[in-house]
């Protein structure tokens, strides 16, 4: 463990959060930092990143370039959270995007643009979980995924199947690491008010980033013996 690792708030937990940039996950790094948390911050976009990061603190934050389609990128920054911080307790899978209106037969996205969201979605939170698993089963720590209301209730085009994908994930994720003392929960967000939504935020009742993130950190704080497997959110007025 570095100096770095040993100094400062030694001994508060660590949460690796994909997609921190904005939206939900950068909402999800500021209440983890207040509750107590130190945070590695990994996405595409730096400079989003480091300003997350430059808010938070340097003695809280780690900003870490990682596209989580890329295994060598991932790598990398958890090798980083472990050098800075000497420790991975918790894992926010968070990374994904919809392409278009994302129907199957009409609409917006090409087939190319479908690729890099299936392999974000999907392949990404593999990745992420390939990645950090060795670690929180070191620490009996806490894998979350972001899942939706998608992958409960069939929607149009194949963003709806990504998130199926990661309902059956998380299941089986949990199956083989729960034994080992590792919580699992997948968080499922109904529509959020957020930048997420390429072609702006769909008509009808919102939730915010910072009750999806309230849900995360509700999630995280349960004592070890209890695990929320699946935490389904929806504004109350949503009826799909």
């Amino acid at each position: 463990m570095t100096e770095a690792a040993k100094g400062g708030q030694a001994g508060s937990k660590v949460l690796f959060i994909t997609g921190a940039s904005m939206g939900i996950g950068a909402a999800v790094a500021r209440q983890a930092v207040a509750a107590g948390y130190r945070v590695a911050l990994t996405a595409r976009s730096v400079d989003k990143l480091q300003a997350l990061a430059a808010e938070l603190g340097e003695e809280h934050a780690l900003a870490l370039k990682a596209d989580v389609t890329q295994w060598a990128e991932l790598e990398a920054a958890v090798a980083a959270t472990l050098e800075r911080f000497g420790q991975i307790d918790a894992t926010f899978a968070n990374a994904g995007f919809t392409a278009g209106a994302g129907r199957y037969a009409s609409g917006d996205p090409t087939p190319n643009e479908w690729r890099d969201m299936i392999l974000t979605n999907v392949l990404g939170a593999a990745l992420t979980a390939r990645a950090t698993l060795p670690e929180l089963i070191r620490t009996k720590g806490h894998f979350l995924l972001v899942g939706s209301v998608a992958g409960r209730v069939s929607t149009p085009g194949p963003y709806s199947a990504t998130k199926w994908a990661i309902s059956g994930m998380g299941d089986s994720i949990r199956k083989e690491v729960s034994g080992q003392g590792v919580r699992v929960t997948i968080i499922e967000p109904g529509r959020v008010d957020t930048a997420f939504w390429v072609n702006g935020v769909p008509s009808g009742p919102v939730l915010h980033e910072d009750d999806v993130a309230n849900a995360v950190l509700y999630v995280l704080q349960q004592p070890s013996h209890v695990a929320i497997n699946e935490l389904l959110i929806r504004p109350t007025q949503q009826e799909v």
